[in-house]
C-alpha cells in the first residue's frame, strides 16, 4: 500500500488490500482470475500464464512505449488508492467500528 503513494501500479493476485483496490488498467493489474470467479483445475499454470502475458503484451510495451498511459496510472494510484488505503482511514474505521461500537 505504501507504493501507491508514490505513484506505483500494483501487479499482484487478488487478495487483501488489493482485492478492494484494484481497478485494472487504472489502478495496476491482476494476477489469475478474480476470487469470486473460482480457481481452474491448474490455478498455477493459469496464475503463471496470466503474469507472463500481461507482462510482456500489456505492462512492459505500457512502460517502456507510452509514458503518457503509463504516468496517468500513477496518478491514478496516488489519487484512488493512496488516498483511500492509509492509516488515518484505517485508525478511524477501527476506533470507530470496533471500539466504540
Amino acid at each position: 500500500m505504501k507504493a501507491a503513494l508514490n505513484g506505483i501500479p500494483q501487479f499482484s493476485v487478488l487478495d487483501g488490500w488489493w482485492l478492494e483496490g484494484h481497478i485494472e488498467n487504472v489502478t495496476g493489474w491482476s494476477i489469475g482470475p478474480h476470487p469470486e470467479k473460482g480457481a481452474s483445475n491448474d490455478p498455477d499454470n493459469e496464475d503463471a500464464n496470466d503474469l507472463y502475458t500481461k507482462l510482456e503484451y500489456v505492462i512492459i510495451p505500457r512502460f517502456e512505449g507510452d509514458k503518457n498511459t503509463w504516468a496517468m496510472m500513477m496518478r491514478s494510484a496516488i489519487a484512488v488508492n493512496g488516498s483511500f488505503f492509509n492509516t488515518h482511514r484505517m485508525l478511524e474505521q477501527y476506533v470507530l467500528g470496533a471500539y466504540f461500537k
